[in-house]
């Protein structure tokens, strides 16, 4: 038998690039922003290094710097004031509210910007929980998404390019499509985190977010950790209702996952990169633990898995490293 020498497509880095099975792409990147209520402030997250919350009136510079990155694609998180929540989270549905505001100014900054808005209610409940409470609080389902869906049009009112709910409610991506279209928003897609566990990696999400639940926990409505066929229930749910993307959440303990839900379904794939995964990674590189190349290794893996769309905190820093790698 004639002797394989696989090292022939290693012998330079031209070769290696030519024959590289997975590439990364600056387009591939969603970078999340935290907006708060408040003005001059940019104050980095303490549990995310390198992460800031932003008032709308500081963030012309941090889009002009994606797009100087090459960046093209933000989701927004909101934090309104602590006594601006209640019980039905009314603030994420007000028109000056602070989503509605930040997405006017990023589209007057940068129209060609493309704008994903966060919808659910955690950030503006007094109870931190992702729907209507029951006297026992449990989360109503049904009646919920008839205020994520009044989120979801006033994101679009506001001009946001597409609506994400990561709320795990059944039903709510029907129930957003059908919102939407009879508002005249036909064009507005949805990118459902149609598979969302209940996981321990979220924690620095929380603090940022403000986020936390103020008793229990979500097991109820996102997804056991245990289970994988059930993802593909989700992902299938989300396609027959009218979903534009799919997206898996967290990424790198669930890459088996993301894997499954793309040899299933055709739709786009997106993978959230989430904050503890984040965490961990960029502590490992400041303390020297870990060298830089870490990050790129990791979310390379995330789009081997097969995730076609990537949302990460790296997000910048993957971008130097690309342009650095030309």
């Amino acid at each position: 038998m004639m002797l394989r020498r696989p090292r022939r497509l290693r012998a330079n880095k031209a070769i290696r690039n030519l024959v590289r099975e997975t590439k990364l792409n600056v387009e591939d990147f969603i970078y999340p922003l935290f907006i708060v209520e408040g003005e001059g402030i940019k104050r980095e997250i303490s549990s995310l290094p390198d992460v800031y919350h932003f008032s709308v009136d500081r963030l012309e510079d941090e889009i002009k710097e994606l797009r100087e990155l090459g960046l093209e694609h933000v989701i927004l998180f909101g934090i309104p004031h602590d006594h601006e929540k209640d019980e039905c989270g009314s603030e994420g549905f007000n028109e000056n509210g602070v989503i509605q505001r930040a997405v006017r100014r990023i589209k007057e900054v940068d129209p060609e910007m493309n704008v994903i808005t966060d919808v659910c209610m955690c950030e503006y409940t007094s109870h931190g929980h992702c729907g209507i409470l029951n006297e026992q609080g449990y989360v109503k389902n049904d009646v919920t998404l008839d205020y994520l869906t009044k989120i979801a049009i006033s994101h679009a009112k506001a001009g946001a390019d597409m609506v994400a709910p990561s709320d795990m409610m059944d039903g709510r991506i029907k129930a957003l499509r059908d919102g939407l279209d009879e508002a005249g928003f036909e064009n507005i897609g949805i990118m459902s985190y149609s598979v969302k566990y209940a996981s321990t990696f979220y924690g620095p999400f929380r603090e940022a977010a403000n986020s936390a639940p103020a008793f229990g926990d979500r097991k109820t409505y996102q997804m056991d950790p245990a289970n994988s066929n059930e993802a593909l229930i989700e992902a299938e749910l989300d396609v027959l209702e009218g979903a534009d993307i799919l997206m898996v959440k967290p990424a790198l303990s669930y890459l088996d996952v993301i894997r499954r839900v793309k040899d299933h379904f055709d739709l786009p794939l997106a993978a959230y990169n989430v904050s503890g995964e984040y965490a961990m990674l960029k502590s490992a590189v400041k303390n020297g633990i870990l060298a830089e190349g870490a990050i790129y290794e990791s979310v390379m893996s995330i789009k081997r898995a097969g995730a076609d769309i990537i949302i990460t905190y790296f997000a910048k820093d993957l971008a130097k490293m690309l342009k650095e790698m030309k």
